[in-house]
């Protein structure tokens, strides 16, 4: 009976503790997000492209014809806040011209890893542009005068 008390003993002792430093980590993490300087903003996606050199015209077509309506198509359904295209002269040809950037709320909104298209941009770009086989043909076909050299994921913060 002794050995059954301080066994309780010890297990109160112990969940009290563990509870009191859960309660500690908790007011750690509050008082970080209060001390931050920042507050986190929208999330981008950048993606880098690397358009032959001949082949400007034909991927500025592309992009008037069926990235800009899909991009559009996005928006009106919520699922990005904005999208860009840059044009940048490289200092190497390895480096890319064309820069594509979406920009979603946050990240929960952005949602997946970096170039994993949700469920929600898969259904849009069908609507907009058609079957996935078809989607991959025409990546296809662009691939043989573009390359997309990297996706990366950046985000603005605004100072207090």
């Amino acid at each position: 009976m002794t050995k059954t008390i301080i066994l309780s003993m010890c297990l109160a002792a112990s969940s009290l503790s563990l509870d009191a430093r859960a309660q500690d980590a908790l007011t750690r993490d509050a008082l970080a997000q209060n001390d931050r300087q920042y507050t986190d903003g929208p999330v981008t996606e950048v993606d880098y492209i690397q358009v032959e050199y001949g082949h400007f015209a034909e991927y500025i077509d592309w992009l008037n014809s069926t990235w800009k309506p899909t991009m559009e198509a996005m928006k009106k359904a919520g699922l990005i806040i904005d999208y860009k295209v840059f044009q940048a002269s490289p200092k190497s040809p390895d480096q890319p011209n064309i820069f594509l950037y979406l920009t979603f709320k946050n990240m929960a909104a952005y949602g997946g890893n970096i170039g994993d298209k949700g469920i929600e941009q898969e259904y849009v770009a069908r609507k907009v542009i058609g079957s996935t086989e078809f989607q991959n043909k025409k990546r296809v076909e662009r691939s043989e005068y573009r390359k997309v050299l990297g996706i990366e994921l950046i985000r603005e913060i605004f100072l207090k």
